[in-house]
């Protein structure tokens, strides 16, 4: 351990050197260690290294991004604490999301952030007030041009914010409903479709969602996804009947009546959630059923069994 820790130092002090390719060298040695050696990671991070990663985010050299992205990215599997530390970090990230010139830099960024936001709650609304993070991770999704890596990236790290309630407000602020709606419309792989579906589920938790999925054809494309003749994978749809259940207790009368709309159309595409879903999704599609089918008489014995069913 002791000739790690040599080595380790070497190549931190190394990142100060005048010398670009002494600089390079060392970072590419960083990056393959930290990968490929889970006990180097935490004598990486307490050599220093961080706020050097940090500084070279800035840098306009893109393998040299990717590279310093990438060795952060590593790190936050177990220095987190020294990530979240470190004065400018993620302000550092916020540059490389937005003005790196690597789309694996920018894609290794976006992973970086959803680590820290996945491993612990109480990084979400640091990260949640940096509203250029934000703002970078909806462009991305947005940017018809991004690589799938990337969005799906971007997707998770925002899933990662929406965690936090707080943070969903702002992420409707900065144009996250119509980036989610339009993806889900436009892009016809799978992962991306549940991934976005996610986020946009968590996302409808909140009062200011009926507005903003109401501007965006939200609702419309939910009941699409709960349509029987759509295809779409069961995880797609559990997210579906999750962002209409939030709509409906978050939402105002108006949003209640919109979903129950919405819903009343896709029926069975609920009920099959309710008897085939997960145990979280069979839940929520009680739950929603039980809010659209108030007051209403069906006749039916399916919707009957499955409400009186889940009450017992």
């Amino acid at each position: 351990m002791e000739v790690k820790r040599r080595t380790v130092r070497s190549l931190v002090a190394k990142l100060s050197s005048v010398s670009e390719q002494t600089r390079s060298e060392a970072l590419a040695e960083l990056r393959l260690i930290t990968k490929h050696d889970a006990e180097s990671r935490p004598v990486v991070a307490e050599a220093g290294a961080i706020p050097y990663l940090a500084e070279i985010l800035y840098s306009s050299s893109s393998t040299s991004q990717e590279n310093s992205a990438a060795t952060l990215l590593n790190l936050s599997i177990s220095s987190r604490e020294a990530i979240m530390s470190t004065r400018g970090l993620l302000d550092a990230i916020s540059h490389a999301l937005s003005h790196s010139s690597s789309d694996a830099a920018t894609q290794l960024c976006a992973a970086t952030i959803h680590s820290l936001l996945i491993a612990d709650e109480s990084y979400r609304p640091i990260i949640g007030s940096k509203r250029d993070i934000i703002y970078s991770l909806v462009r991305i999704v947005t940017d018809s041009n991004s690589p799938a890596r990337s969005i799906k990236d971007a997707l998770k790290a925002m899933f990662g914010v929406a965690l936090y309630p707080l943070n969903r407000a702002t992420l409707i602020d900065l144009g996250a409903i119509p980036a989610l709606v339009s993806i889900i419309v436009r892009d016809a792989r799978t992962g991306i479709m549940e991934d976005a579906s996610a986020v946009l589920a968590q996302i409808a938790g909140c009062e200011e969602s009926e507005e903003g999925l109401r501007k965006a054809g939200g609702l419309r494309v939910l009941g699409d996804l709960l349509d029987e003749g759509t295809g779409v994978s069961r995880r797609i749809k559990e997210n579906a009947v999750a962002a209409l259940l939030n709509l409906a207790r978050c939402g105002g009368e108006k949003g209640r009546e919109e979903v129950r709309e919405v819903a009343m159309k896709v029926l069975e595409g609920i009920a099959d959630v309710a008897e085939n879903g997960s145990s979280k999704g069979k839940a929520k599609a009680f739950d929603l059923l039980k809010i659209v089918l108030e007051g209403f008489e069906m006749g039916d014995s399916r919707f009957d069994y499955l409400l009186n069913h889940h009450s017992k």
